[in-house]
C-alpha cells in the first residue's frame, strides 16, 4: 500500500537486475496511455511523488518488478495478496489482471483521488480493531476503521483534524499511533464514495482473467 515509497527507491535494482529493469519498463509503456509524468523522474523527484497520482502508479510499478525478480529465482507464489492498492499489484502478479489494465486501474484510481487531497488522511494505530472503533465514539462519523493490518493494529482515516487529536489523546496513554506520512486522503472510509461512479466509468474497458 501508498506509505511504503522513498526517494531514491528501486535505484539499486534498476542498476544491478535486468529482469526488474525491464519489468519498470513494461510498466512505464503500461501507464503512458494514462499520466502525462515522467516515469524516470517521479522516482528521483520528491515533489512529484508527493502526488497521490503519481506514488501510486510508481508503487504498482515497484511492487510488479519486484515479484519478477523473485520469479526468476524460481519462487513460485501458492496465492498472491495485497494491501490497499497493492491489490491492483496483486492482481496483476496472480494472473487476474493484465499488465494494461493493471495500469489502467492504478492510473484512473490515482487520479480521481486528486479531488479528495486535503480532505482527510489516516493514522496508524497498535491496538485491535475492535478497541479503536469504541474509542472512535467521541469523534462520530469523522473516523472510522479504514483497514484490519493484524489482530493488534488496524488503520484509521478521516478528518485530518480529528486524526491528530485521536493521535495525541492515545500518544498521550502510551499506545502507539502515528499520521502515515505522504497521505493527506482518508481511503477507504466513506469518504471516497462521490468517486464511484467516475471509476465505473474509467475502468468499464477492464477485463478480468482467469489467474
Amino acid at each position: 500500500g501508498q506509505g511504503a515509497q522513498w526517494v531514491g527507491m528501486a535505484s539499486g535494482l534498476l542498476g544491478t537486475s535486468s529482469v526488474f529493469r525491464e519489468s519498470m519498463e513494461a510498466c512505464r509503456e503500461a501507464l503512458a496511455p494514462f499520466v502525462e509524468w515522467d516515469f524516470d523522474q517521479a522516482l528521483v523527484d520528491p515533489e512529484l511523488l508527493s502526488r497521490v497520482d503519481v506514488v501510486q502508479p510508481v508503487l504498482w510499478a515497484v511492487m510488479v518488478s519486484l515479484a519478477a525478480v523473485w520469479r526468476s529465482y524460481g519462487v513460485e507464489p501458492a496465492a498472491v495478496v495485497g494491501h490497499s492498492q497493492g491489490e491492483i499489484a496483486a492482481a496483476v502478479v496472480a494472473g487476474g489482471l493484465s499488465l494494461e489494465d493493471g495500469a489502467r486501474v492504478v492510473a484512473l484510481r490515482s487520479r480521481a483521488w486528486l479531488g479528495l487531497v486535503g480532505l482527510g488522511g489516516m493514522a496508524s494505530v497498535g491496538l485491535p480493531a475492535g478497541v479503536v472503533r469504541e474509542r472512535l465514539g467521541r469523534w462520530g462519523d469523522v473516523l472510522s476503521v479504514a483497514a484490519v493490518n493484524s489482530p493488534g493494529a488496524c488503520a484509521v482515516a478521516g478528518d485530518p483534524v480529528a486524526l491528530d487529536e485521536l493521535v495525541e489523546v492515545l500518544s498521550a496513554e502510551g499506545v502507539r499511533a502515528r499520521r502515515i506520512r505522504g497521505i493527506d486522503t482518508a481511503g477507504h472510509s466513506a469518504q471516497v464514495e462521490p468517486l464511484r461512479e467516475r471509476l465505473l466509468s474509467d475502468l468499464a474497458p477492464v477485463v478480468p482473467r482467469s489467474g
